[in-house]
């Protein structure tokens, strides 16, 4: 297990922080790409070669930086990666992280909102990209679920 890549897609430093952290101290053989946005995210699968992907659901869709605020805030910029994955026939374990307990989604040419929990959105995950979908996974700094979780998946999915 030491010789994996793991593209680590997270715009919240602190939350990056603590995920990278906590994946050093379980292996500090991992090879941690981190990326910030959809777009960054989207050329990092491009340019290396991943064995996991640790995506947070929101994302924008640029890196901010001094000159550049991000661009849109996507709150499905995860779902939005997974799906130019599957369009690319790109296939990499998937484990998404996030820190909110749901999500607001609109309905198709109206102004309501849908609220998506957690369990909706692993059903809709494992429908829609079965490929790719190992887990969704709820981060709390907190609460420690998440890291016993994300353990469980790397031991049976890379020994």
């Amino acid at each position: 297990m030491s010789n994996i890549t793991i593209l680590l897609a997270e715009d919240e430093t602190p939350k990056q922080k603590h995920i990278e952290e906590f994946l050093k101290q379980y292996n500090s053989d991992f090879n941690i790409i981190i990326t910030r946005s959809v777009n960054s995210t989207l050329d990092a699968i491009e340019d290396n070669n991943i064995d996991l992907l640790l995506l947070d659901m929101s994302l924008p869709t640029y890196e901010i930086g001094d000159r550049e605020n991000g661009g849109r805030p996507q709150a499905f910029g995860g779902i939005n990666i997974l799906r130019n994955m599957k369009l690319e026939g790109i296939i990499i374990n998937t484990i998404v992280i996030t820190g909110y307990e749901g999500f607001k989604r609109n309905e198709n040419d109206s102004e309501k909102s849908l609220h998506v929990d957690l369990a909706q959105l692993r059903d809709e995950l494992n429908r829609d990209f079965p490929e790719t979908f190992l887990e969704l996974l709820h981060f709390s700094s907190l609460d420690k679920k998440w890291e016993s979780g994300l353990i469980g998946i790397l031991e049976s999915e890379f020994i």
